[in-house]
């Protein structure tokens, strides 16, 4: 039996609310993308008509003193509500339908972090702090919007002494922040390729081994003057093994001007450029949310089944887009790992 699926919709400047019923009558389909290396967004499509509610609610807010347009749209799947968007509306645009007799409003935007590349920063000093600290500070400004920090320490703490140094931000406060967090209790299996226990519609991978990289970052020794090279595995930490066979790297890089940065500084921008390149095997899918039994989400572990020996196993969920219609709900999605062959004797079918 398929399970009932609801999708809520709430806008409204910085605070958003249930929009009216006529906003949801004229619903038409909805794009979704969570992402864990690229911005996350949306686009909505709705109905126009001449006299819609529409005109005025969003056509009309681009001349209002609105500076902020929220948008949340909340899915409740077998009984769990979800957020799987919180953003703001960057543009709309209407698109005449010329058979039908009527237009189409789409609507898109982003996430709410593009909120924090609207004001630059650049100065602001941030003595006596480490860098974990640092990101603290800056996100304790979007509290309001209802952003919880979730900071992990960096591996290798870097104090800086203000009477040496004294870290200033340069630009606006979005940026990168660490790799994703690859640990965790996994989704529900993707199964592919057996029979009637199958949840996906499709599912193929690729293996680049020549996608891995070995940083060599340089540390300076201020005492005796030394330049010591550190070479940087593609497993940190920060990376573990989801697989037995893990390649060895095919290219050496150099991130620049280590030398001249703390050893905590060189070794962290070394975790950070492994970290970055150590993804040999890529998947991409499309499943039926209603058959797979629940919504697959990104910036998790997915168990992966029936794909053979090399490729069964934990991969790590880095994009997910959601597809959305009256009656139809479907994902497509991109797994990556930094190994072949699962390092688990049996992939579980449901994360007990």
């Amino acid at each position: 039996m398929a399970s009932p699926l609801y999708l809520t919709l709430l806008a409204g400047p910085v605070e958003a609310f249930p929009v009216p019923k006529p906003v949801i009558d004229a619903f038409v389909s909805a794009e979704i993308t969570e992402s864990a290396s690229e911005p996350s967004g949306f686009q909505l499509t709705f109905t126009l008509a001449d006299d819609s509610i529409l005109q005025t609610l969003l056509l009309l807010a681009g001349d209002s003193p609105i500076p902020v347009l929220r948008v949340i749209l909340v899915v409740t799947f077998a009984g769990l509500p979800q957020v799987v968007m919180d953003g703001v509306i960057e543009h709309h645009e209407v698109v005449p339908d010329a058979t039908s007799g009527s237009s189409k409003l789409v609507v898109s935007g982003r996430d709410l972090s593009v909120l924090m590349d609207l004001i630059p920063f650049t100065g602001l000093p941030y003595p006596g702090t480490t860098p974990d600290a640092r990101a603290a500070v800056i996100l304790a400004k979007y509290a309001a919007l209802g952003v919880v920090p979730e900071i992990v320490p960096a591996l290798v703490p870097d104090i800086p002494v203000p009477v040496e140094r004294i870290p200033v931000q340069h630009g606006t406060d979005l940026a990168y922040w660490g790799p994703q967090v690859r640990i965790g209790i996994p989704q529900p299996a993707l199964n592919v390729n057996l029979d009637a226990w199958t949840n996906v519609e499709s599912l193929s991978f690729r293996y680049q081994p020549q996608a891995s990289v070995l940083p060599i970052v340089f540390i300076q020794d201020p005492v005796a003057g030394m330049t010591v090279p550190v070479p940087i595995p593609p497993v940190t930490p920060f990376n573990p093994p989801l697989g037995l066979a893990v390649p060895v790297p095919q290219k050496v890089t150099y991130p620049g001007d280590t030398a001249n940065m703390t050893p905590a500084e060189a070794l962290m921008r070394g975790i950070a450029e492994a970290v970055e390149h150590a993804d040999v095997v890529t998947g991409n899918g499309t499943l039926n949310v209603d058959r797979y039994g629940q919504i697959l989400r990104a910036r998790s572990l997915v168990g992966v089944r029936g794909a053979g020996l090399a490729f069964d196993g934990m991969y790590y969920v880095d994009s997910c887009t959601h597809n959305l219609k009256p009656g139809e709900y479907k994902q497509s999605f991109v797994l990556k790992r930094n190994a072949l062959i699962s390092n688990l004797p049996v992939v579980p079918a449901l994360p007990y």
